[in-house]
């Protein structure tokens, strides 16, 4: 990776982490949580975090509850959330 492509990624990730940082207490919390087993499992893909970001903002945006957005299977939606990334980049 390119220097320049560095400087630029963690731009993105402290633009990600910023936006976390705007939603509710709840929605920060599971976001967190997932972001740290995406890590865990060895996931540090920004699109997929992004794509999370985007579906929490709607969750926000509809005045639902983080549990109603993701299930109460956290694990569970986190996984499907990776299936479907996986089969979007193939």
């Amino acid at each position: 990776m390119k220097f320049k492509e560095i400087i630029e990624e963690k731009k993105e990730w402290y633009a990600l982490q910023n936006a976390v940082k705007k939603l509710p207490k709840d929605y920060g919390i599971v976001y967190k949580e997932i972001q740290r087993y995406f890590f865990k499992i060895g996931v540090s893909d920004l699109q997929v975090l992004g794509e999370l970001l985007a579906i929490f903002e709607e969750g926000v945006k509809r005045n639902q509850a983080v549990l109603d957005v993701t299930g109460k299977d956290v694990a569970a939606f986190s996984d499907s959330l990776l299936d479907q990334e996986e089969n979007f980049d193939k």
